[in-house]
């Protein structure tokens, strides 16, 4: 390799343009999908099912779970999560049998689906639980793209607009929002002033309806009757929905039962089920999972583009949460945390040298570990995870040590014995090799158990072993080659600007004649 100095010099330079090229096509991930034995699925009825319908529904999932092979236990809870979740919603939870006894948990929850898709009046959404999640918020999928606007009327004329275009995407799956409800919405038409929002089995709003209706009609009379329903023969009377309005009397002030009706135009409209709030304003959360083989950059990426397609008003507010909000968190620091780690090596070494140029020769094995890692990711069909770069970030304190090695022996071999830049950087790697080679397979043996184990939860370390294994065996090979030709290099640059500030000292210093 010293006999062709600038092809190595140009192969070094093109793993520095691999290692970008390869960063930007590689697909982006956050952390990998664990199989740790355990099914959460939320289930979801009609908005109007009663809760002794509801049970039934979900006992009918449950023994349909059961039967399937690869299932140990399941339980499950009915209107589950307080303000979160309403009747028709549950939580259940599967508990698979050891993997040696079972598929992997992807095709159980296919199989899974498939199976219960077949249960009238009842879906069951379902997700691997994993070890590590971002966020507090409960949703039937993996993650969530949540919109707020100050306006719920532009929030939920959007929202319908936002869920097509989604749920066209190939990237996603199981596109889910809260979905609305029936609204009977009741107006004072005497004098056409006003709304009342009334809710079946109660209203809610008293300090309203103290605004709204004048003293002489008593709160208490207008509340019991929808409250409190009239049973006959263990049946009740009063009808469930907005025909509920009919039994509702309030006084007059002749002490008069007047129905709510005569005083009142009523109109049954749609409302979102649940208001949640973000930042103090009305919000939809759509969730999302990711379809068989693709990674969440690839899905954040095709939101964002939908976004940009449909040109939404300033006031509707966009953002991803939990898990797809910390992803793009982390993708946007990635590079900024490596390049900082870079410089701070970079001061370290130069103090240590007390060189500007060498520490950069140092620095100069490090893309050659990088094409190692990003290329056995890509072999093995791995996203470039949290846990990949953390591998990277390992490579780096790794793997320049072999650059550190020769450049100190070669250093001290000038200084001390007299030799010329090449003759000392070729004594270093005959002499330094078995120190390189021991300390770099043992960093590469001790990432392989982390690259082919198995066991539960084994899918978030595997991603930490490819990337050193990887990484470590290029750059043992290419770093032994490379770094003697760029050490060369540099120190021929070097001496040129040593040279050029001797020459133009003595310039400097020489006195002008007197005019």
């Amino acid at each position: 390799m010293l006999r062709h100095q600038f092809t190595t010099l140009m192969v070094m330079l093109g793993t520095i343009a691999l290692t970008g090229y390869l960063y930007v096509i590689i697909p982006k991930g956050f952390f990998p999908q664990q199989d740790t034995g355990l099914i959460i699925g939320q289930s979801e009825a009609a908005q109007d099912i009663s809760f002794q319908a509801m049970t039934e529904r979900e006992q009918a999932l449950l023994d349909a779970i059961m039967r399937d092979p690869a299932v140990a236990s399941v339980a499950a809870a009915t209107g589950a999560g307080g303000g979160l979740y309403t009747i028709n919603d549950g939580r259940v939870f599967i508990q698979l049998k050891p993997k040696k006894q079972r598929g992997p948990i992807d095709q159980v929850i296919a199989r899974l689906q498939t199976n219960l898709a077949k249960i009238q009046g009842i879906t069951l959404y379902m997700q691997a639980a994993q070890d590590i999640t971002i966020g507090a918020r409960l949703n039937k999928t993996q993650f969530q793209y949540t919109m707020n606007d100050a306006d719920p009327g532009e929030l939920s004329h959007w929202t319908d607009v936002f869920v097509k275009k989604i749920k066209a995407l190939h990237s996603v799956t199981d596109v889910r929002h809260r979905s609305a409800q029936c609204r009977a919405d009741a107006r004072h038409h005497h004098q056409a002033r006003g709304r009342l929002e009334l809710r079946h089995p109660a209203l809610h709003d008293r300090q309203y309806a103290r605004r709204r209706f004048r003293p002489a009609y008593p709160l208490d009379h207008l509340y019991r009757p929808a409250a409190i329903p009239r049973h006959s023969g263990g049946r009740s009377q009063v009808p469930d929905g907005p025909e509920a309005l009919n039994g509702i009397y309030i006084k007059s002030s002749s002490g008069q039962q007047v129905p709510i009706l005569t005083l009142v135009d009523t109109a049954v409209k749609v409302a979102p089920l649940v208001v949640n709030h973000t930042g103090q304003f009305p919000s939809v959360t759509i969730s999302f999972n990711l379809a068989p083989g693709v990674a969440i950059g690839q899905a954040v990426s095709d939101i964002q583009a939908v976004e940009k397609a449909l040109h939404p008003p300033l006031s509707l507010q966009t953002s991803f949460q939990g898990n797809a909000q910390a992803f793009g968190a982390s993708l946007k620091s990635t590079p900024i945390l490596i390049l900082a780690a870079l410089l701070v090596m970079y001061l370290i070494l130069g103090v240590l040298y007390e060189s500007v140029i060498h520490p950069i020769t140092i620095i100069s094995t490090l893309p050659s570990a990088g094409v190692g890692a990003l290329l056995l990711l890509m072999a093995v069909h791995f996203d470039l995870s949290v846990i990949a770069i953390v591998g990277i970030l390992l490579l780096i304190g790794i793997v320049h040590k072999n650059g550190i090695m020769l450049v100190d022996f070669a250093m001290q071999a000038e200084q001390s014995e007299g030799l010329t830049t090449e003759e000392s950087i070729y004594q270093a790697c005959i002499k330094r090799f078995r120190p390189i080679l021991m300390t770099t397979m043992a960093a590469l043996l001790g990432g392989v158990p982390m690259m082919v184990g198995t066991g539960v939860g084994s899918e978030i370390r595997q991603p930490l072993g490819y990337a050193i294994v990887g990484g470590l065996a290029l750059s043992q090979i290419l770093t032994l080659y490379t770094t003697p030709v760029v050490y060369i290099y540099f120190d021929k640059l070097q001496t040129r600007i040593f040279r050029r500030r001797r020459t133009q000292a003595p310039a400097a210093a020489e006195p002008q004649p007197a005019e």
